[in-house]
C-alpha cells in the first residue's frame, strides 16, 4: 500500500459521522466544486444569505479554527494573507481581520498581499475586506516580487490564492504567488543560501491548497500546506490521492451554510473510526464461534506463504469466530505448524468439501498466483456470492475476475496497478481522475471496490446507498508489503461476522459489504496510528493492534 505523511486519520463515507479532527457526533459532508457552487447559490437565493454575510462567517470561523488548532499566541507573531481574485481571497482577508479583532494579532504584525487591489468603487466581499484592513492600519499591497521577503519573515501565511473552481493549472500572478509561498515554506532564500536560524512559515490554506480542484492532476503546481481550513461542505478534491499529500491536516470549518443545505448537496461524509465501527453490530454476549462467522481464505503459493498467514490473522483480528485457510500442498506443512488457531487444510482435500464449516465469507487472492486451478476456485466462489455469501477478492483473484459482473456482495481490494488493469485504463489516467474511474468500475462490476492508495477510496454501484467512501489514511506504517493482505483479511473477518449474526437473528438482510469495507479500512488505519505501531513494523504487529481495537469496539 502507498502511504505519505503522518497526519491524523479519518474516514469519508456517504452519510457517516465524525473525524479525529472533528469528533462525533459532528457531521462533516463533502462535495465537488459544482455542488459547492449550488450550496452558495441556494444559500443566497433561497435562504436570503448575502455573499457578504457568508464570507464574513467563513473568515471568522476559519480564524477561530486556526487559533484553536495552532495553539499559538498570536500577539508576537507576524501573519500574512495571500488573496487571489475570488471568494477564497475574501475569506483569507476576513480571517486576517478576525485574528486582529478577536485573537490578539497586532495590526502592525499583519499584512495582506493581493493578486490585485480593488478598483475604485468596486463593491464585493473581497473589496470590502481589503478596505477594512487598510482602515485598521494593516499593510495591504498588491503582489510583486518583493512580497516573497514578507512571506519568509512571517510565522503564519494564509493561502487564499485560488479555490476549487480551477479548470486548469495556476497561471500568471496566482502561479507566482504560489511558487513564492512554496519557496518560503521550504526555507529557500532568494538568490542565496538557506538561513538555518530562520523558522519557516506555517502555511494554512483556506478551503483547499491553491492549485487543487476537481480537475487537478499531477504535475500541476500546487501550494504545499501544513493545514487546510476546509469550509463545509469539505471539498472532495482534497482526497484525490495525488492531492492529499499537499493538504497537511484537514480541519473542517462549519457554521457557515445552513446544515440542511450542506447535507442536501454533500454526496459524501467525513467520519472517523468511532463512526465506522458503529456501523457493525457488536458480538452478542452468548455468541459461539459459529455465531461470530466462518471466514474461509484461499491464499498463498510458492514464495508467498506470508500473504496467506497475514490475511488469516487479519480475519481473526476482525472478530471472525473461525478462520479456515486453504493452501497448496507444498505450503501446508509450514502454515499448519504456525497456524495459531487458524484451521489450515490443503486445496482439494476432504476438508475442502466439508459442509460442517460452511463459510459466512470467502476471501481469495493474497499471494495466490494464477494457475489453472485458481479460475475454477474463483468460479465456485462467485456462485456462492450469488447465493448471498460475501466475497472478498485481492491481488491475483482481481486479475482473474476482470470483466465479471457480481451480485453486489463482493469487495475488491486493488492497488493502483491492479485497479488500472481491472478498469482497463492506464496508471496515468487513474492518477488524474481516480474517483470517476473507480465509481465507473464499481458500477460495471456491480461490486464494492476498496482502492488502496495514499488514501483508501471505497466505491459501490451508483444505485446502492452509500456508494462512495474515503479513508483518510496518510499512514507511513502501511507502506510495506503485507498490509494489503491484512486489509483483505479484515474485510473477510468483518463480513463473516456480520453475515453470521444476521442469519443468527433470523434476518434476511444483506451482509452490507460496503459498511464492512469501510469498517475494515478504518480499522487498518486506526491500527497503524496507534503509538505502539509508530515504527517500521511487521504486518502481524498491525494485526495485533487491530485485534485490540476491534475487541474494544465489538466485544461486550
Amino acid at each position: 500500500m502507498v502511504a505519505h505523511g503522518s497526519y491524523r486519520v479519518g474516514v469519508i463515507a456517504v452519510k457517516g459521522r465524525g473525524t479525529p479532527d472533528r469528533p462525533a457526533p459532528g457531521r462533516v459532508f463533502l462535495a465537488g466544486a459544482e455542488a459547492a457552487r449550488a450550496v452558495d447559490e441556494e444559500a443566497s437565493l433561497g435562504w436570503g444569505l448575502s455573499p457578504f454575510a457568508l464570507v464574513e462567517a467563513a473568515g471568522r470561523n476559519c480564524a477561530r479554527r486556526l487559533a484553536e488548532w495552532s495553539g499559538l499566541s498570536l500577539a508576537r507573531l507576524r501573519v500574512t494573507a495571500l488573496a487571489g481574485p475570488g471568494n477564497n481571497g475574501a475569506d483569507a482577508l476576513v480571517l486576517l481581520r478576525a485574528l486582529v479583532l478577536e485573537h490578539g494579532l497586532l495590526p502592525r504584525n499583519a499584512a495582506a498581499l493581493l493578486s490585485r487591489l480593488p478598483g475604485p468603487g468596486e463593491i464585493s466581499p473581497r473589496a470590502g475586506a481589503a478596505r477594512a484592513l487598510e482602515a485598521m492600519g494593516i499593510t495591504v499591497r498588491p503582489w510583486d516580487g518583493g512580497g516573497e521577503a514578507l512571506l519568509k519573515s512571517s510565522r503564519i501565511v494564509v493561502d487564499g490564492i485560488a479555490g476549487t473552481g480551477l479548470s486548469g493549472p495556476l497561471r500568471d500572478i496566482p502561479l507566482a504567488m504560489a511558487a513564492a509561498l512554496n519557496r518560503a515554506r521550504e526555507g529557500a532564500a532568494m538568490g542565496g543560501e538557506e538561513d538555518e536560524t530562520e523558522e519557516r512559515p506555517l502555511v494554512v490554506s483556506v478551503d483547499v491548497p491553491s492549485g487543487v480542484g476537481d480537475a487537478f492532476r499531477p504535475p500541476w503546481p500546487v501550494v504545499k500546506a501544513d493545514a487546510v481550513l476546509a469550509i463545509e461542505p469539505v471539498k472532495l478534491a482534497l482526497y484525490k490521492p495525488a492531492a492529499r499529500c499537499f493538504a497537511g491536516a484537514v480541519l473542517p470549518v462549519g457554521g457557515i451554510f445552513p446544515a440542511a443545505l450542506v447535507e442536501k448537496y454533500g454526496g459524501a461524509e467525513l467520519v472517523g473510526w468511532e463512526s465506522a465501527r458503529a456501523r457493525i453490530p457488536p458480538v452478542p454476549p452468548d455468541a459461539c464461534k459459529y455465531d461470530r462467522g466462518v471466514a474461509e481464505i484461499r491464499a498463498g503459493s510458492a514464495g508467498s506463504a506470508g500473504a496467506a498467514r497475514i490475511a488469516a490473522k487479519g480475519a481473526q483480528a476482525a472478530g471472525a469466530g473461525l478462520v479456515r485457510l486453504a493452501v497448496d500442498s507444498s505450503l501446508y506443512p509450514v502454515l499448519a505448524a504456525s497456524a495459531g488457531g487458524v484451521m489450515v487444510f490443503e486445496e482439494g482435500s476432504a476438508a475442502d468439501d466439508s459442509g460442517r464449516f460452511r463459510p459466512d465469507a470467502l476471501l481469495l487472492g493474497p499471494g495466490w498466483g494464477r494457475d489453472a486451478g485458481r479460475k475454477a476456485a474463483l468460479e465456485a466462489a462467485i456462485r456462492r456470492e450469488g447465493e448471498g455469501t460475501p466475497l472478498v477478492l485481492d491481488a491475483d483473484a482481481i486479475a482473474l475476475a476482470k470483466g465479471r459482473v457480481f451480485c453486489g456482495n463482493t469487495i475488491l481490494t486493488p492497488h493502483p496497478g491492479e485497479l488500472a488493469n481491472f478498469a482497463g485504463v492506464s496508471k496515468e489516467e487513474l492518477a488524474a481522475d481516480p474517483l470517476s474511474i473507480l465509481k465507473d468500475a464499481a458500477g460495471k462490476a456491480n461490486a464494492v471496490i476498496l482502492f488502496k492508495a495514499a488514501v483508501l477510496i471505497i466505491a459501490g454501484p451508483e444505485d446502492s446507498m452509500p456508494c462512495l467512501a474515503v479513508v483518510d489514511g496518510m499512514a507511513p506504517a502501511l507502506g510495506a508489503g503485507g498490509s494489503g493482505d491484512l486489509l483483505a483479511g479484515l474485510c473477510a473477518g468483518i463480513a463473516a461476522r456480520v453475515r453470521a449474526q444476521s442469519l443468527r437473528g433470523g434476518s434476511a438482510a444483506p451482509a452490507g459489504v460496503f459498511a464492512c469495507a469501510c469498517a475494515a479500512a478504518a480499522l487498518l488505519i486506526a491500527s497503524a496510528g496507534k503509538p505502539a505501531s509508530r515504527r517500521f513494523a511487521d504486518p502481524l504487529d498491525l494485526a495485533r493492534a487491530a485485534a485490540a481495537l476491534a475487541g474494544d469496539a465489538w466485544l461486550p
